[in-house]
């Protein structure tokens, strides 16, 4: 009898521990569904707002990026303006100020003196600068600028000199692959910058042909660029109180130029209302004839078909007034990149005013 209970009793207990099992049901397929609309709805939102946020972040990115590429090029022009002595305004050589002198840009180009413009470049800023050069000028007679060294005491044996250099800012635009990226049509434009300088004269020398009364032995940091400074026994070289006359051998001398900075705004922006540079610049007057009178705009101001980069000058007073507007929306996209009020946070605007070491003379 005991024996049959025991069964009876491990019968029913293993009953009740396989019931469970016996009993569980795997998802049927509405309920697999229901799961991933519910899984949908609750991601999707979710990665739209990851994906906003990116792309917020990376306009950010790129406008902070625009913004200090523009006040870098800025703080190099000016630092580079600082040590100009003659800065080009745009009085050109066809027409005349009430002092009757072509002074600007257009006197240059008529000249053949700088690069000229086309369709890819304009100049925007030119000017004479004093172009420093450290431990160059020999202080022993005889010695030449490269052997010039520190001596064991921390002296040089030669003294720091300065030489001329003739300086100049271009716009460019073309389809250069290297700077049009990401790419398409239009590109962005780039501030170029050429540079060309004086050689170092030799003090001692007696030679009756300017152009061979410099130092032979220089590094190329002191070298001469292939440019007409110093003149010949037959023909005058530049004299910075002729400042639009024999300055250059010519347009091909200045070779290569430099990229200052790129992403530079080529869209229809804000025209200038005609005041900038008289109100940015003091109103200049030209005080040579018996009656001062206001100097136009138009010899002050040196444009661009599209306002994105230009300058100020009143050559009177050696001061300089930069503007420069960039385009950070173009590092994003080739199309639909263009100004426009409504998104004028993509275009940047930067500007620089600096007087340079003096007038001629002073």
């Amino acid at each position: 009898m005991k024996t049959l209970l025991r069964l009876l009793l491990k019968s029913q207990h293993q009953r009740n521990r396989s019931g469970p099992a016996q009993t569980e049901k795997g998802m049927t397929l509405v309920e697999l569904l229901v799961g991933a609309i519910m899984a949908f709805l609750i991601i999707t939102p979710m990665l739209g707002f990851v994906v906003d946020m990116l792309n917020t972040d990376r306009r950010e990115q790129v406008k902070s990026n625009t913004e200090q590429d523009l006040q870098a090029a800025l703080d190099f022009i000016a630092q580079d303006l600082s040590q100009a002595i003659y800065i080009y305004d745009n009085n050109p050589a066809t027409t005349s100020t009430t002092t009757t002198t072509a002074t600007g840009i257009p006197a240059l180009l008529a000249g053949n003196f700088i690069p000229p413009p086309n369709a890819t470049q304009t100049p925007i800023l030119v000017f004479w600068k004093r172009q420093i050069l450290q431990n160059s000028l020999p202080l022993a007679a005889g010695a030449q600028p490269n052997t010039c060294t520190t001596t064991a005491t921390g002296g040089n044996t030669c003294n720091d000199t300065y030489v001329l250099a003739l300086v100049a800012y271009y716009q460019v635009r073309d389809a250069n692959p290297t700077w049009c990226q990401p790419s398409g049509s239009p590109c962005p434009t780039r501030i170029v910058r050429y540079q060309i300088q004086d050689g170092l004269r030799d003090p001692n020398s007696t030679d009756p042909d300017p152009s061979k009364r410099y130092f032979t032995g220089v590094t190329p940091a002191q070298k001469r660029s292939d440019a007409y400074f110093a003149g010949t026994t037959t023909q005058a070289g530049f004299d910075i109180s002729s400042p639009t006359k024999n300055v250059t051998m010519g347009a091909a001398t200045f070779g290569n130029p430099e990229v200052l900075v790129n992403y530079i705004d080529h869209s229809p922006g804000p025209a200038l209302t005609g005041d900038e540079c008289r109100t940015a610049l003091g109103n200049p007057t030209d005080t040579s004839g018996v009656t001062p009178t206001r100097l136009p705009e138009t010899t002050l101001i040196i444009p661009n078909p599209t306002n994105s980069f230009y300058a100020c000058v009143d050559t009177s007073k050696n001061i300089a007034r930069v503007t420069v507007r960039g385009n950070s929306l173009r590092r994003l996209q080739p199309n639909n990149a263009e100004f426009q009020t409504s998104r004028s946070a993509f275009f940047p605007t930067a500007s620089v005013q600096v007087q340079g070491l003096g007038a001629r003379g002073k």
